[in-house]
C-alpha cells in the first residue's frame, strides 16, 4: 500500500518541481509552512494632532469556529487523527501547488514532446530518490490525505495533474493500479457537501491561521 502511495505522490511531485539541477532541491522552511499570510498589507501614516507615526495593518478575513464537540471517544480520536494527517500533508500539498503553474510554463519552452518527456523522466527519478525517505514515513491515511489536499490547493484531482504532465496512458495505469489498493486519484474534494471533507477544510483553515 505504501509503495503505491509513494509512487503516486512522487509522480505528482516530479511533475510539479523543477530546478537547475536534478541532484539538489533546497526547500526553505517558509515553503513548507502551511500558514497563510495573516495580513494583506501594512501602511504608515502621520497622526495630525500628535505627529506620531501610526502603523495600520489590513488583515485578511479570519474564520472563528465553535469549540469541537464529540459524541464519543471514537469521534474524538478520529478528529485528532485527521488533525495529525492534515498537519503532515498540507505543507507538501501547498509546495506542489505553488510550483505547478511555473513548471507548466517552463515545460512549454521545450520545442518537442520528446524533450519534455525526457525532462520529466529525469526529474521523476531524481525527485523520487530525494523524497522517498520522507514519503515512506507517511501512513496510508496520510498518503490519501496528501492526494486530497493537492485537490484542495490546485482545484484539480491528482489524476488530472498526472495526466496533464505525464499523459493519459500513465495516468490511467496508476489510477487502475491505485484502486486495487484503495487509492482513487480521481476522488474530488467537496467540503460543501461531504461531511468528512468539511471537517478537513475546517482543520486546514485552523492550521493555516495558526489556531490549531
Amino acid at each position: 500500500m505504501k509503495k503505491i502511495l509513494l509512487i503516486l505522490t512522487m509522480l505528482i511531485i516530479a511533475a510539479g518541481l523543477h530546478e537547475s539541477s536534478a541532484q539538489t532541491l533546497d526547500i526553505s522552511p517558509e515553503e513548507l509552512s502551511p500558514l497563510r499570510k495573516v495580513y494583506e498589507g501594512k501602511y504608515h501614516f502621520i497622526e495630525e494632532e500628535t505627529g506620531d507615526t501610526v502603523l495600520m495593518l489590513v488583515f485578511y478575513p479570519i474564520t472563528v469556529f465553535p469549540h469541537e464537540k464529540f459524541k464519543n471517544k471514537k469521534e474524538e480520536k478520529f478528529y485528532w487523527k485527521t488533525v495529525r494527517d492534515v498537519k503532515i500533508a498540507l505543507p507538501y500539498a501547498k509546495l506542489i501547488c505553488s510550483t505547478l503553474l511555473e513548471t507548466y510554463e517552463y515545460l512549454e519552452t521545450f520545442p518537442t514532446k520528446k524533450e519534455k518527456d525526457e525532462y520529466l523522466k529525469e526529474f521523476e527519478k531524481a525527485i523520487y530518490e530525494q523524497y522517498k525517505p520522507i514519503m515512506k514515513k507517511m501512513t496510508k491515511s496520510q498518503g490519501k490525505m496528501l492526494l486530497k489536499l493537492i485537490n484542495r490547493e490546485t482545484n484539480q484531482s491528482s489524476y488530472n495533474i498526472v495526466k496533464a504532465f505525464l499523459g493519459s496512458f500513465r495516468a490511467g495505469f496508476w489510477q487502475t493500479f491505485g484502486k486495487l489498493f484503495g487509492v482513487n486519484m480521481k476522488s474530488g474534494y467537496f467540503p460543501e457537501s461531504n461531511k468528512e471533507d468539511a471537517l478537513i477544510e475546517r482543520i486546514c483553515i485552523k492550521v493555516e491561521q495558526g489556531t490549531l
